[in-house]
């Protein structure tokens, strides 16, 4: 049977590479074709229309396709997750200059950043920040970052969609001011020098429901092998004594270039945060394995009710529902 899979170039693309380039899939008598997407919204269009077969794709923008609020309508179902955590909020050195944070904590840096963007707003200069799309965790956190550091994001900060292989060179370039993306594009914006970590998705939102395996509701009875695969690639890649070999494959077929230090940093969750070498460890900053994968109801609520606190939708309580009926964990478990 042969599946044709999207994903976006991330490090949390793990399990389907492995699934396609370790066996796991022919394993389970599968003729895994990925194909890497340039954006979201691109790899949401061709799974909505046919053109794909499952996505690695962002939990909310894979419920919000269900819903029909954005894209093509389609009626797609995630039989499970692929990861919890993997993102961070990155900021150009010039704006981490000017915010001057009094510590290194979550608070002071999102107070900091946030009487600065309130500054540059009154000025009518507002600071540009990126997120890969509307419908995201990254948006989210973004919104819960700011709100810490005491300021309405929409109406103090101009916010811009930026696919995730393209944040690094938009900020090369003084497009933006900073971005929250997925790894391992953080650290590479590090290691060029043009930007600092300033916080850590995991740390914002803990546990935060990152990146699902979507397939049409009409299809995922018969790609339950799928499933099986990328669950067992899955356990694989959360598996520390994997990391050297799951980083080289990454940099070698994932189309994250040839940094594999820097994927086996997002891997690890031992990042470098600045120009300086400043070290930051935080086990929980990408969890990949057996114990994130199945769709967990709290995950769906969760995702509810950030639509709603960012007026996506104007019903939490129906958006709940059309959510657990997207997380299919009986699949999982079948």
């Amino acid at each position: 049977m042969r599946v044709d899979l999207g994903y976006v170039p991330l490090t949390d693309a793990a399990p389907v590479l492995a699934a396609a380039e370790l066996d796991f899939a022919r394993d389970e008598g599968i003729e895994l074709v990925l194909h890497p997407e340039p954006s979201w919204a691109t790899l949401r269009d061709r799974l909505a229309l046919g053109y794909l077969d499952a996505a690695h794709m962002l939990a909310p923008l894979a419920l919000a396709t269900r819903l029909g609020l954005s894209g093509p309508q389609a009626d797609l179902v995630a039989p499970m997750a692929l990861n919890l955590n993997g993102n961070a909020i990155t900021l150009s050195l010039p704006l981490w200059e000017a915010m001057a944070p009094e510590a290194d904590d979550l608070d002071a840096v999102a107070s900091a950043f946030g009487r600065l963007a309130l500054a540059r707003a009154r000025e009518g200069r507002p600071l540009s920040i990126a997120t890969v799309h509307p419908f995201s965790c990254h948006s989210y956190q973004l919104r819960i970052f700011a709100e810490r550091g005491g300021i309405d994001l929409e109406r103090t900060v101009r916010i811009v969609v930026v696919p995730p292989p393209q944040t690094v060179d938009a900020l090369s370039r003084g497009e933006i001011d900073g971005f929250c993306v997925g790894a391992p594009w953080n650290s590479i914006a590090v290691a060029a020098g043009l930007g600092r970590i300033a916080a850590l998705g995991c740390e914002i939102v803990p546990d935060c429901p990152e990146k699902v395996l979507a397939v049409h509701a009409g299809q995922a009875e018969a790609l339950a092998p799928l499933v099986h695969a990328v669950t067992r690639a899955g356990i694989w890649c959360g598996d520390p004594a994997n990391v050297g070999e799951l980083a080289g494959l990454l940099s070698e077929k994932g189309g994250l270039g040839r940094e594999t230090d820097l994927i086996r940093r997002s891997l690890t969750g031992h990042l470098v945060v600045d120009t300086a070498g400043t070290r930051r460890t935080d086990p929980d900053y990408l969890r990949l394995g057996a114990d994130v994968q199945a769709p967990r109801p709290e995950h769906a609520l969760w995702l509810a009710r950030q639509m709603a606190a960012s007026g996506q939708v104007s019903d939490a309580v129906q958006t709940a529902e059309a959510a657990r009926v997207f997380y299919r964990p009986i699949l999982h478990k079948a």
